[in-house]
């Protein structure tokens, strides 16, 4: 689970940082013949801008994904646990990380998003790690896999 939340994390901010130097403040890129456009947006809400002078909330709400899974951890034994709330713990780190060290401010910093396929709204890696990862857990959850790996009873006949 940490291997994935780290690689996600790692992968998310780079491609911000890349995507700060090359895309923002120029026209829109566009790639794959038109069906990915590369354009960025300052995001001070939750996904598509909404609500985007509820920053601080999301600062927070960020703040409580991350502990919640970081008390999970040590139950997780399944694989595809780990992958979902690795990913989901990637996502929620990596906008975090922007709200806390991008301009405007400790806490109140604006997310960059950069990505935009076809005309779906704009967003970035962390974006679809959150996005992801949700979509891992609640198959696990629907196919009632259980966090932990079912422990063998002994003595019973």
């Amino acid at each position: 689970m940490w291997a994935v939340a780290a690689a996600g994390l790692a992968v998310d901010q780079s491609t911000k940082a890349i995507a700060a130097v090359t895309v923002e403040g120029h026209d829109p890129t566009h790639a794959l013949g038109g069906a990915v456009t590369f354009t960025a947006l300052r995001n001070s809400g939750a996904a598509g801008s909404f609500a985007p002078h509820a920053t601080l909330v999301f600062t927070f709400l960020a703040l409580g994904v991350l502990a919640f899974v970081t008390r999970v951890a040590p139950a997780v034994q399944r694989p595809g646990w780990a992958v979902g709330l690795g990913l989901i713990f990637a996502g929620a780190g990596g906008n975090l990380t922007d709200r806390l060290f991008r301009t405007p401010g400790f806490g109140r910093g604006a997310v960059l998003d950069f990505i935009q396929i076809g005309h779906s709204g704009v967003f970035n890696l962390a974006d679809q790690c959150v996005t992801a990862g949700c979509v891992v857990a609640l198959v696990q959850a629907m196919r009632g896999v259980p966090m932990r790996a079912k422990v063998p009873e002994y003595g019973h006949s």
